[in-house]
């Protein structure tokens, strides 16, 4: 079971109890879990697991030690706090530490779903099973995982400060392949209401990839018009915001750094129609009321048409500079400024290019320009005159992620959608929209399915 607030107040106050340090921050987290995997049309594992862990923080003239637990009895918290004070004591001073906060006010975010925390075993069964179904129906072989979780948190410090947060999140995924194993179609939702989570889609979706891209044709890499599809983007741009680093800017490590130590804010160096925020309060896309370091959460704009507003300074790092703490990202949204583009439109509208439906083990490859490298998989069209012609054989990319949202590289940007990486199983969800761009650069071919 989660904890209530009160119970997790009453473990924070207890953890601060025992600290004698000159400063102190106590975290207290719950959770519940379930997942359910398939494979080859069966189930194949089912779990769940309750946890309730508490760690501790403490500063010792500037001197920094930490702990944590999974055992919430008053021995094993005192035991806990005792140990972080004895590593304080051994530790090098900490350089960059800022004093803990005193009391803040919070807005309320409604990110939680008691049905999503307390799925049953029968429920998400029952789910699975419609999508096995589904895939025996059309001749398919489906794979997946479903997942759901509920988080109960707290923290408290030294100086008065208490936050009580919940959140939920259900994801499913579902791969369907051909008999064969040529052919292979994905999709992937989540939401934090399991009510709104539509899994027939998922399903269906999936399934109808699969059979549409039977008998690839091999394509020459190069560097191609694409449309991307928005679980593409997510692949692609679901941990952007983090590359908004005042500090990595400012030491020269960032796409948004400019000699003698200055940074890209104020220019405009994406598509006019490109907005970047985070807003707590989305409602379909509800985040943290708190943001890095405790601070209350604001709405905040990264790039507002096209162009570089904010940076995210650190407690630390703000004081270092004379600035104000940034009060986000709590969460990634990317939009259009403009009327959005269905994809349907998009593919009328090129001559020639490809349609991805996503990418497959995206690594970094240069922080500097953002570029990434990896895979498509999963479905892989050639379009030409407006229409789909015939399904390709898969590619490896690298590719600048400042050049792909570049003034002049953007051509149509779609309505934003509630989707995840697939490599995180739809656990990182952000708001991302379908995107058509002049250039997509595929580096060479790969035998992915």
């Amino acid at each position: 079971m989660l904890l209530t607030e009160k119970e997790a107040r009453t473990i924070c106050e207890k953890l601060l109890s025992y600290v004698k340090a000159d400063d102190a921050i106590v975290n207290v987290n719950s959770e519940n879990y379930g997942h359910l995997r398939f494979a080859s049309n069966s189930f194949t594992t089912s779990g769940a697991r309750e946890n309730a862990t508490a760690a501790v923080t403490v500063w010792i003239d500037n001197k920094r030690g930490a702990a944590s637990t999974n055992e919430i009895d008053d021995e094993s918290l005192k035991a806990t706090v005792a140990l972080a004070e004895q590593l304080a004591r051994i530790s090098p001073v900490d350089r960059e530490y800022i004093q803990t906060l005193s009391k803040q006010a919070y807005k309320p975010v409604n990110g939680y779903a008691e049905a999503t925390s307390n799925i049953s075993v029968t429920t998400r069964a029952k789910t699975v099973n419609d999508v096995i179904t589904a895939c025996e129906k059309s001749k398919v072989v489906g794979a997946g995982f479903h997942q759901a979780r509920g988080t109960a948190s707290a923290s408290a410090t030294k100086n008065g400060n208490f936050i009580y947060d919940r959140s939920s999140l259900v994801s499913l995924s579902t791969t369907a392949r051909t008999p064969d194993g040529t052919s292979s179609g994905y999709f992937l939702r989540n939401h934090f209401d399991v009510a709104k989570l539509d899994t027939t889609r998922v399903a269906n979706e999936a399934i109808r990839k699969a059979l549409d891209a039977r008998s690839p044709r091999v394509l020459e890499a190069g560097v191609y018009p694409a449309i991307l599809e928005p679980q593409a983007v997510a692949d692609l741009l679901v941990f952007f915001t983090n590359a908004f680093d005042a500090r990595s800017a400012e030491e020269g490590r960032s796409p948004f750094s400019a000699p003698g130590g200055k940074t890209k804010v104020g220019e405009k160096i994406f598509d006019e129609r490109i907005n970047i925020y985070s807003d707590p309060w989305h409602p379909d896309l509800p985040g943290s009321k708190s943001a890095q370091g405790g601070l209350p959460a604001q709405k905040i704009y990264l790039v507002r048409n096209g162009v570089v507003e904010n940076l995210t300074y650190s407690r630390f790092w703000a004081k270092q500079k004379g600035k104000e703490p940034t009060p986000g990202p709590v969460n990634n949204i990317i939009e259009s400024s403009q009327a959005p583009v269905a994809i349907e439109d998009m593919i009328k509208s090129m001559d020639r290019g490809l349609l991805l439906g996503r990418f497959w083990y995206v690594r970094s490859v240069d922080p500097r320009t953002a570029l990434q490298t990896g895979l498509t998989r999963d479905g892989l069209w050639y379009i030409e005159k407006g229409k789909i012609q015939y399904p390709v054989k898969n590619f490896r990319f690298n590719q600048s992620l400042m050049q792909l949202l570049a003034p002049g590289n953007v051509e149509m940007v779609g309505k934003s959608e509630r989707v995840g990486s697939s490599e995180g199983q739809g656990g990182n969800a952000a708001l991302l929209p379908a995107l058509k761009v002049k250039e997509f650069h595929f580096s060479s071919q790969s035998e992915a399915v």
